[in-house]
């Protein structure tokens, strides 16, 4: 698929950033099939050791905060290029904008002092006398602010992404899959050139060597020229599915728009909300030079969203864009920690011996959620993530990466796994709008060769009076809920261990 490793630039290590992201994790392993020594940066190093690719002898793994300079510098320091595909689009910063104009201007400052040789930048399609959305106005921004420094930039545009697990292709899945009827704004009918995730990851790792590209910006995108709303038809087709009746409307606003997505959608309104604003810019390729640059038969977006359903149902995803969610810092690691010097820490703790062995327990835990559900009350469960959803949350939507596999800063549902442990411990911190923060932790302890303790337990770490009252008023729910759940896990783990 790729040249082999040459010399050169090729010498030293790459810094590959955001490399727990969509675009990152991707990339990775395919520079280390190509020979060259990585360097994978990101905020969590626990998370990073996670991936399968994380044990190979090339790469090196490093501690990584876009906005914090001397991390920059460090990340940077004898590399020889960089791959910059860092965004701020997420719940923390309020301001993406203006977070991605900082972590932007430690990269430059960085990239001089470490000597490097070039920065490869994947930014957006979009011209600005279109009066780009403040999405796309905000990766223009990034690229100028790149290239106003010494080192050479090479900057790869490209408008949505086809591929198993990405945002874009996520909320066309599902607005397709949901909403056979459906009243869309007139952003449906903006013309865009799109392109599959093979193809930006062929891009990506050509752009390494050729002087042709080094300082230049070059448009990326694939054959077919098509309206959102041919290709929710295209994606409809692939799937098997009617195709949907759609009516253009011109009072839906991006912000509404946004909300929309958000409630039919996996994909939470920080994110929707500037997707659907700069789907009404109109991106297109206007510069072809990387066909001659680095010639490819590229696929059409039929090829494209056949290959991510095929994806999806082989449970073949290589990431997935939850993964690039911040994995939190966790106060306690096993059940009988000491509680937290905060406050009012309340807690909900259930154990249950039985016969089975821990590798059975571990399976039917290490499968919770998603499809799978919780294991009881899976209605409730349902009704508490529609709720979440209705108040802006992030709902059970996100589902799972791998119905089995799980790892640690995985999104499992309105969780986010916090510490994992196999055959040992699980723990999940909570994603969804609370008046306060939830975790929820499993613990598997042998006890002969024929028996298992697994204990459950649920604490809460509540946000003034009205967090005390959540707690109070729910406990019924929770003894309900939470003594259903242990107790189907342990059914389950027992027959796991007679199969």
């Amino acid at each position: 698929m790729f040249p082999k490793k040459a010399g050169g630039i090729l010498n030293k290590p790459i810094l590959v950033t955001g490399a727990t992201g969509y675009v990152g994790a991707r990339l990775i392993p395919l520079l280390l099939k190509k020979g060259c020594r990585v360097r994978a940066a990101s905020r969590s190093l626990d998370k990073l050791q996670g991936r399968i690719w994380s044990s190979h002898p090339n790469l090196e793994l490093v501690s990584f905060d876009a906005l914090d300079r001397k991390s920059v510098i460090k990340a940077t320091n004898g590399c020889g290029s960089v791959y910059y595909l860092i965004h701020s689009m997420n719940s923390q910063q309020k301001d993406f904008a203006k977070a991605d104009r900082a972590a932007a201007l430690n990269l430059i400052i960085a990239a001089e002092q470490s000597g490097l040789e070039r920065i490869i930048y994947l930014s957006g399609l979009g011209e600005q006398e279109d009066q780009l959305s403040e999405h796309l106005r905000s990766r223009a921004e990034v690229a100028n602010i790149l290239r106003s420094g010494k080192v050479p930039v090479t900057v790869l545009r490209a408008a949505m992404i086809i591929g198993s697990g990405s945002a874009s292709f996520e909320s066309l899945r599902y607005l397709v899959d949901r909403l056979p009827i459906m009243i869309t704004p007139r952003w449906v009918q903006t013309k865009s050139q799109p392109i599959a995730i093979r193809d930006v990851l062929y891009y990506l790792v050509g752009c390494l060597e050729p002087k042709e590209v080094c300082g230049t910006i070059l448009d990326i995108g694939g054959p077919d020229i098509l309206t959102y709303r041919q290709l929710m038809e295209l994606y409809a087709e692939e799937a098997g599915l009617p195709k949907p009746f759609i009516i253009p409307v011109p009072v839906f606003s991006p912000k509404l728009s946004s909300y929309w997505i958000h409630l039919v959608t996996p994909v939470p309104a920080y994110i929707a909300q500037p997707l659907a604003d700069g789907l009404r810019n109109p991106c297109l390729c206007k510069d072809n030079r990387i066909k001659s640059i680095l010639p490819r038969d590229l696929l059409t977006c039929r090829e494209a969203i056949k290959l991510a359903l095929k994806q999806l149902k082989e449970q073949e995803i290589e990431s997935h864009w939850t993964d690039a969610g911040i994995t939190p810092v966790v106060e306690w690691t096993l059940p009988d920690d000491p509680a937290w010097a905060g406050g009012t820490v309340y807690t909900d703790r259930r154990r249950l011996t039985l016969e089975a062995t821990p590798d059975d327990v571990w399976r039917v835990i290490s499968s919770i959620g998603g499809q799978n559900g919780w294991y009881y009350a899976n209605w409730l469960w349902r009704l508490r993530g529609a709720l979440d959803r209705l108040i802006g949350g992030v709902g059970l939507r996100r589902g799972r990466r791998h119905p089995s596999d799980i790892q640690l800063g995985d999104a499992l549902d309105f969780w986010r796994v916090a510490l994992v442990k196999p055959k040992e411990q699980l723990l999940l911190k909570a994603e969804m709008k609370l008046p306060g923060e939830a975790f929820l932790g499993f613990y598997i302890r042998k006890i002969d060769s024929s028996k298992t303790e697994i204990e459950q337990v649920a604490r809460f770490v509540p946000a003034g009076l009205f967090g005390i009252a959540y707690w109070k008023l729910l406990s019924p729910l929770h003894n309900l809920i939470f003594n259903g759940m242990i107790n189907e896990i342990g059914k389950r783990s027992r027959v796991a261990k007679a199969a």
